[in-house]
């Protein structure tokens, strides 16, 4: 891949891909993916697109992966563990690996618009607590998709 420049005509012409996460009917988005455009294969960078009342994913953390977000336009409301917060044009929210659960949802009345960028590790481990799912990732396996409550923790001490 040649590419190194998408210009500003060419991301505002671009339709995007739109997405709906596979855990939550109401995390719906538009993804203009840049990064692949260019050939990224270690870093996503997306400009995301979502319409009001709509989530941008279903409440999740990474274990492995780190995921940034900065707001272009809109108003939000992004909840990371137990603290919400309003969130609009100019701020910017950092969720570092094995950090806090977080989502994201328009409260606005106007299409919010942000970029998006984190990790694309071969392998990573992810929660999601409303859902009470874990998602293991192991490039080139198939994702693994488990209830939390059946996985079982290790007793110090105790071999298996």
């Amino acid at each position: 891949m040649d590419k190194y420049l998408v210009t500003a005509e060419e991301i505002d012409e671009m339709e995007g891909f739109a997405k709906t996460h596979f855990l939550n009917d109401s995390a719906r988005r538009v993804n203009k993916s840049l990064g692949d455009l260019t050939g990224l294969k270690q870093l996503g960078f997306h400009v995301i697109e979502v319409q009001p009342g709509y989530e941008s994913t279903e409440t999740h953390r990474h274990y492995h992966e780190e995921e940034c977000l900065y707001v272009l336009t809109g108003e939000a409301q992004a909840t990371v563990g137990e603290e919400t917060f309003t969130v609009k044009a100019g701020d910017f929210l950092g969720y570092r690996a094995g950090g806090e659960a977080h989502s994201l949802k328009n409260t606005g009345t106007e299409v919010l618009r942000c970029i998006v960028a984190g990790h694309r590790f071969a392998h990573d481990v992810a929660d999601y607590p409303r859902k009470g799912k874990r998602l293991f990732r192991n490039h080139p396996l198939p994702w693994n998709l488990v209830d939390i409550s059946d996985i079982e923790e290790p007793v110090a001490g105790q071999k298996k």
